[in-house]
């Protein structure tokens, strides 16, 4: 189990493990376990670096594409050069901040997949990610690895999860990812039940790795430019990642990729039916 930690003279920032982007449930034994809580090469010093200096002027920006209208996860096609930019494990302050302020200077929205404890350590962060637009979905309470648990201690922390995202942004809870992508047939369909859409991945950043923001976004676009479309796995607890996105946008901007908005609206058939 991942558990949040205090830093000394910082601005809080947690401990907390990277998500796996394979659809297989055993861990990458690769990926490093937890966020770094400084810039890459540098010491922690209290502080990220300040908000990106950029117009507010989304209008110079033509990379916002079309508003996808999902019911369940059959919903979820994309077309050629589009993407869904995606975000885990947040928020936290300093990072989730800049994520907004390049998404705004772009004209673009993303999914954010919070965990519970982290919106609730964060509300006013969470509300903001929230009133701006973009989509909403949890990522359980405590970034548990659901395969290691039993069906009801998975649903325990998937709705308690569910539970404090809501209580923090004050909205529904529309989408949902497994922390490791562990997930199981059975799980699908009650998060189904649920109202929720599983949002899985196509492209992982792989953001946690201990790299430079520029192999990030390299990693990102190759990545991309073999499947030509998908959803784009971040994380906006991550310093690297805030410092890269304004490159990785310009780039898909520059090559005529489209950044799709998802919407959630209720399934009319019965939701274990639209999870099959």
């Amino acid at each position: 189990m991942h558990r949040f930690a205090l830093i000394s003279g910082a601005i809080l920032s947690m401990a907390l493990a990277g998500c796996q982007s394979t659809r297989h449930p055993a861990p990458d034994t690769t990926m490093t376990t937890s966020s770094i809580v400084a810039p890459e090469g540098s010491p922690a010093t209290g502080t990220d670096a300040a908000l990106p200096q950029m117009s507010s002027d989304s209008r110079l920006h033509h990379l916002a594409g079309r508003a996808l209208i999902v019911a369940s996860i059959h919903d979820l096609h994309l077309q050629d050069k589009e993407v869904i930019l995606s975000f885990d494990d947040g928020p936290i302050p300093g990072r989730t901040d800049r994520v907004l302020a390049t998404l705004d200077h772009f004209g673009v929205k993303g999914a954010f997949m919070m965990v519970g404890e982290m919106a609730e350590r964060h509300p006013e962060l969470a509300r903001k990610i929230a009133s701006e637009g973009n989509a909403i979905g949890s990522h359980t309470y405590q970034h548990e690895n659901l395969a290691t648990l039993t069906f009801d201690m998975a649903m325990k922390e998937i709705t308690r999860g569910e539970a404090a995202v809501t209580k923090a942004t004050g909205g529904d809870v529309n989408f949902f990812r497994f922390p490791y992508l562990a997930d199981s047939r059975k799980l699908r369909g009650a998060v189904a039940m649920r109202d929720m859409v599983v949002m899985d991945v196509d492209v992982d950043s792989k953001d946690y790795f201990n790299t430079s923001p520029a192999a990030v976004t390299k990693r990102t676009m190759d990545l991309l430019h073999k499947r030509g479309r998908g959803i784009i796995l971040m994380h906006d607890i991550h310093n690297r990642t805030a410092t890269m996105l304004p490159t990785l946008l310009s780039t898909l901007e520059a090559e005529g990729y489209k950044v799709v908005t998802v919407q959630f609206k209720k399934p009319t058939a019965p939701a274990e039916m639209a999870s099959i």
